[in-house]
């Protein structure tokens, strides 16, 4: 893994504290023309590495985002991926589970969309919402249709972390490649964001009063991070915990990261055989001979 990433990557098991990690670090860009130069040449070169993705159909990707309200995520999958062709690219966003889905183990509903080889998978928010906001707000257990008083075991977390963790471990060992991405955002930047919502006419729809209750529990989601993310990382399926305070820096790491995962993949368009090579002759002799 190269030296810039490894500032971001997140070590298994290793006590993790946010106040260590910053929320904003110098600009990677000289001004805004600089940035949108930078950014349109990540993009350009991820377009490249999707359509050799699609074409290699040897290995599935799923990027998951996670973070506070107001961090990003949506900005960021926008921008980032805006180069992706979309028959190879699927986004997904994970809010309240419906009545059936909590009929089910808190892995189904995500393990049911996950990327085909060849495609992208993008979770905003995901499966990690069990080990974070239910552990913010326990009382939410009570209406998965788990066994009795489960909501009163200590080991909840531990268990979960561990389901994860085997989900991770299989995909990656039939084919999927995980990276996470935490928008790590101050709270102080999370106030200007929200006031932005409220002042700004045509950003309104994007606040309501559960976001200014969740920000209550700032010190408690903050806690909930440190201890899954810490749970949760290891090498074949990262956690990166990204500046969010500078949305351009956001959007260059992320892209960054997301190509050299790309390249750890080892691809090349498939070669052709003398018997594939025979049948494209014989083909090309045929559209030759229309009138």
């Amino acid at each position: 893994m190269e030296d810039y990433l490894e500032n971001y990557f997140v070590k298994n098991g290793k006590k993790l504290n946010l106040k260590d990690w910053p929320t904003l670090i110098d600009p990677l860009y000289k001004n805004k023309m600089d940035y949108q130069k930078l950014l349109k040449e990540q993009i350009i070169k991820m377009s490249k590495a999707q359509d050799l993705h699609y074409a290699t159909n040897r290995n599935a990707l799923l990027i998951i985002f996670q973070g506070m309200d107001a961090a990003g995520k949506d900005s960021t999958i926008k921008h980032v991926m805006s180069g992706i062709n979309p028959q190879g690219c699927q986004v997904m966003s994970f809010k309240h589970p419906t009545a059936t889905e909590l009929e089910h183990d808190f892995l189904w509903r995500t393990t049911r969309v996950l990327p085909e080889r060849g495609q992208i998978g993008i979770f905003n928010r995901s499966y990690y919402e069990e080990v974070l906001i239910t552990r913010v707000h326990p009382e939410i257990l009570k209406g998965e249709s788990l066994k009795n008083d489960i909501h009163k075991i200590k080991n909840i977390w531990l268990d979960r972390y561990l389901s994860i963790n085997n989900l991770e471990k299989h995909l990656h060992q039939n084919g999927t490649r995980v990276i996470k991405f935490f928008l790590h955002l101050s709270y102080n930047e999370q106030k200007v964001r929200f006031l932005e919502r409220i002042d700004n006419l045509r950003k309104n729809w994007k606040f309501n009063v559960d976001d200014l209750n969740e920000r209550e529990h700032w010190d408690d989601y903050k806690k909930a991070y440190e201890k899954c993310l810490s749970a949760t990382s290891n090498r074949n399926s990262p956690w990166y915990i990204i500046p969010a305070d500078d949305k351009f820096n956001t959007r260059l790491i992320v892209a960054k990261i997301i190509l050299q995962t790309f390249k750890s993949f080892k691809m090349q368009y498939p070669k052709s055989d003398k018997g594939r090579l025979l049948e494209l002759k014989e083909l090309r002799r045929r559209l030759s001979q229309e009138s």
